[in-house]
């Protein structure tokens, strides 16, 4: 089984590499540190699994695996992540990924690749109990009709929780100008005014 792993954090990504290659049937082809190598990774060696962590700089691992499976739709992507968070599980599912693992569960790593790579769907324990209201739950904010990328999502939260540009950049590893940026294209995509407005919209219309 070929596997490329993608995760920002080296330490954890070489602990990935050896706990799978202690399986004599699994071989890791390569290892990304963001979304953009890892579909440069994919594209070179079609792996038979993609095991990806979310967030990653400049490119998350939802935006890859959305490319990803515009180019191949039968691909095997398991997202490894900290985050249960609810609109990652949502989108992770919408656009057609394999499995979402929580990575403190290091003992279903190995058993979901196999499961993946095998054609099946895996959700964590602490996921699949959630499910259904996830499921059934209408979101609040249609962000595609604005053009809300996901890392604007992310800005317009922590503008919400009071954050300031310069926390901000440090909780996104982006320059402050980066989030000012960021937080201009909002404004004007939204027709808002300034940062107050904005915070006010998204407790409104977003949470």
């Amino acid at each position: 089984m070929r596997i490329v792993i993608a995760d920002d954090d080296m330490l954890v990504s070489g602990a990935l590499r050896t706990i799978l290659e202690k399986d004599q049937d699994i071989e890791v082809q390569g290892i990304a540190s963001n979304g953009k190598e890892a579909i440069e990774l994919y594209r070179k060696y079609e792996p038979d699994v993609l095991l990806m962590d979310i967030r990653m700089s400049p490119m998350s691992g939802l935006e890859a695996s959305e490319e990803i499976l515009k180019e191949k739709p039968e691909a095997k992507i398991l997202l490894l992540t900290t985050f249960s968070d609810d609109e990652y599980i949502v989108k992770a599912l919408k656009c057609g990924v394999k499995g979402y693992l929580l990575k403190q569960d290091y003992a279903s790593i190995l058993p979901a690749i196999r499961a993946v790579y095998t054609g099946q769907t895996v959700f964590g324990t602490q996921i699949i109990s959630r499910l259904p209201e996830l499921l059934e739950r209408k979101s609040a904010f249609d962000y595609e009709t604005y053009e809300i990328t996901e890392k604007e999502r992310a800005v317009m939260k922590l503008v919400a929780d009071g954050k300031s540009n310069k926390e901000i950049a440090g909780e996104m590893f982006l320059s402050e100008g980066t989030i000012r940026n960021y937080i201009s294209g909002i404004l004007d995509k939204l027709n808002l005014r300034d940062r107050t407005q904005l915070a006010v919209f998204y407790l409104r219309n977003c949470t």
